[in-house]
């Protein structure tokens, strides 16, 4: 049947072409002006227009025959067919494509020529003087062009497409668009004017014919992605506007639907049962329970809860972020004595909002019942506190009671409990616990100012199963008692002017001590009753836990006395009562008018000497001695006794 239409064709343009073969037309016009010049020489010249017009051929592709394809006729009209005139052709494919009869101006064409490839040729044609060789007509251009067939089958851009369209999707939504080409002229007939129609794929999807754009042709309760996710469409492109005899071309596309959430989880089964030892410790996984989504990615996550149940304190469940399992963990310690089985009612949902617009009466959330079994362990001695806080005076007498611990076997066999000291806690040995009753009591003296808390710990051991163990920690705190006496803050050292005033202070002092009343410290400062200072200094209680230390006299003298040492008494007020003795160091010193001190005693003066004041006098004294006795020997002896006599026996200085 192609083959009949392409020779049809082919012979109307045959026809076409050979009856609008370009004739010579020889018009001879005159002049309608004089040239100006040839006016003047009496002749008048003639003016001609061209020998030969020109026009464009046409040539069929793909010639399929086997002889020279004729294309048309050159004939000048200086022709006279006495075969003088020789016919020249140049240009695209002259002389190899196309080839023109010398002698008579035949044009034919010696390949099969494709449109696609080159869709028209410019050429030239001249025609010369055999014998001269001179040209008889100017050189003319013409243009050879190819007429179309429909040889060239539509392509689609893509020989597979990869497009995507939501489950549940309205009839008529856009999924994607295909398009083809034909390398046929277009403008020329319908060679290259396309349709689009599906070859398979119905009933789910269409295609427009004109744009190639694939939309849903099914509703929404349909296009289920649960039921079938991919889809294979065939789509076909066919020319001469989709009339009978065009050609065809295909593409493939492959279609997901992509999910939405429009399915609740569901558990796998409505009831589960775990068991666990009583022992288990908090956080650890009790066991998993499984719902299925049929959804997927985001909209198959899920979150599972403890709705209601006896359980509902002691156990939590989580979700497994990678397999979707609910976890059920323990919140609190497990007792088989006290509970040995707990129900839970464990609720399971979507974590993304859910399209319930194809649930129906269908519920959104899922629920399941999880029953958990305790197992009895032997467990060790269980204290009845977590820990212990006793309190007991520094001051107690060893053997004093502290207080007690309590622990009792948990199982139902009720074991007696036997108490010891862990010794590694108290190393110093000061306690020790009764090992029938767990009463605790001190074994040495105590003394709060040293250690003022003890940390021990209390072992309890079944009699029968001496390897059930189990510790508990005491802490044990000494209460104060007033048994060390304040004392000065530090050392103190003053100075007083020779020249002063009488109720100069010249130092302030503080104490510390080391008990801890509760009221906190309250000290008190005199001076001591006995001693010769009083007439010298006196001591002012602030009431703030300091006292200033004062002058009685308005004149001190470094001869007379370089140093005193001033006891103070120190008492606090609490009970019993505590009191010792401070002593201030005063130096007497020269002091300039504004009372800053310049120099004290004779000790400043030969310090290079390392001489002190009170042995400068011993030896001046010793001097004065030793010449009163050199000069009571040189005298008569009458009158050296009572020279002698008269001299006063030398005072002792105490340094």
């Amino acid at each position: 049947m192609r083959t009949c239409l392409l020779t049809m064709i082919w012979a109307y343009l045959s026809l076409y072409v050979n009856s609008t073969s370009i004739s010579r037309k020889t018009v001879l016009e005159m002049g309608g002006e004089e040239d100006r010049d040839g006016a003047k020489g009496g002749k008048i010249l003639k003016r001609f227009k061209r020998g030969w017009m020109w026009n464009q051929f046409f040539l069929q592709e793909e010639y399929t025959g086997s002889d020279k394809q004729y294309i048309g006729k050159l004939q000048s009209d200086m022709d006279k067919g006495d075969g003088t005139l020789k016919y020249i052709l140049t240009g695209d494919g002259a002389g190899d494509i196309f080839t023109i009869d010398e002698n008579n101006g035949d044009l034919h064409a010696n390949k099969r020529l494709d449109r696609e490839e080159k869709a028209f040729y410019t050429l030239r044609a001249t025609v010369v003087n055999k014998n001269t060789g001179l040209k008889l007509e100017p050189e003319t251009e013409f243009i050879v062009k190819l007429h179309d067939i429909n040889d060239n089958e539509p392509k689609f851009a893509k020989e597979l497409y990869i497009a995507s369209a939501p489950e549940r999707s309205n009839i008529g939504t856009s999924v994607t668009q295909v398009t083809a080409t034909d390398a046929d002229d277009s403008m020329y007939g319908n060679s290259a004017k396309l349709r689009y129609s599906i070859s398979q794929g119905h009933p789910y999807f269409s295609v427009d014919p004109n744009t190639g754009i694939i939309r849903t042709a099914l509703g929404p309760g349909e296009m289920d992605r649960e039921k079938r996710e991919h889809y294979q469409v065939v789509i076909e492109a066919k020319d001469m506007a989709g009339q009978r005899g065009g050609l065809t071309g295909t593409t493939t596309v492959n279609i997901t639907l992509t999910d939405v959430n429009d399915n609740p989880p569901r558990f796998s089964q409505s009831i589960y049962q775990f068991s666990v030892p009583e022992s288990i410790k908090t956080g650890i996984p009790v066991g998993r329970i499984n719902a299925v989504d049929k959804d997927l990615g985001k909209n198959a996550e899920m979150y599972y809860s403890v709705v209601s149940g006896d359980g509902l304190d002691m156990f939590d469940v989580i979700t497994d972020k990678d397999s979707q399992e609910g976890i059920i963990t323990v919140l609190k310690p497990l007792d088989y004595e006290k509970t040995r089985t707990y129900t839970l009612e464990i609720q399971v949902q979507n974590t993304q909002t859910l399209d319930t617009r194809f649930l129906g009466y269908l519920p959104t959330k899922d629920m399941a019942t999880v029953r958990i079994g305790i197992e009895d362990v032997d467990e060790p001695p269980l204290f009845e506190k977590a820990s212990y806080m006793m309190e007991v005076k520094e001051d107690a007498a060893v053997g004093t009671a502290v207080g007690s611990v309590r622990a009792m076997d948990p199982d139902g066999y009720n074991s007696p409990v036997r108490y010891s000291i862990d010794r590694r806690t108290d190393l110093d040995r000061l306690f020790n616990v009764h090992s029938g009753n767990g009463s605790i009591f001190t074994i040495r003296p105590l003394d709060r100012e040293e250690v003022a808390w003890h940390n021990i710990s209390v072992i309890a051991t079944e009699f029968n199963k001496p390897l059930q163990t189990s510790w508990v920690p005491v802490y044990v705190r000494l209460l104060d008692v007033n048994d060390n006496a304040p004392k000065f803050a530090s050392f103190y050292e003053t100075f007083v002017c020779e020249k002063t005033k009488a109720g100069q202070k010249i130092q302030t002092v503080s104490a510390v001590d080391a008990d801890d009343p509760v009221g906190g410290h309250k000290f008190f400062f005199s001076l001591a009753m006995e001693g010769a200072y009083r007439g010298n200094f006196t001591v002012k209680d602030n009431g703030d836990n300091t006292a200033g230390v004062l002058t009685r006299r308005s004149s001190y003298s470094q001869l007379h006395k370089s140093i005193y040492l001033v006891p103070v008494v120190i008492t606090d007020g609490d009970f019993p009562m505590q009191s010792s003795t401070g002593t201030l160091t005063v130096r007497v010193c020269t002091c300039d008018r504004e009372g800053n001190m310049e120099l004290c005693n004779a000790e400043a003066q030969t310090s290079s000497a390392g001489l002190s004041t009170g042995a400068l006098v011993a030896i001046l004294l010793c001097v004065i001695i030793l010449l009163s006795e050199y000069s009571c020997l040189s005298v008569r002896p009458s009158v050296r006794l009572s020279v002698c006599r008269s001299v006063t026996p030398l005072t002792t200085y105490t340094v």
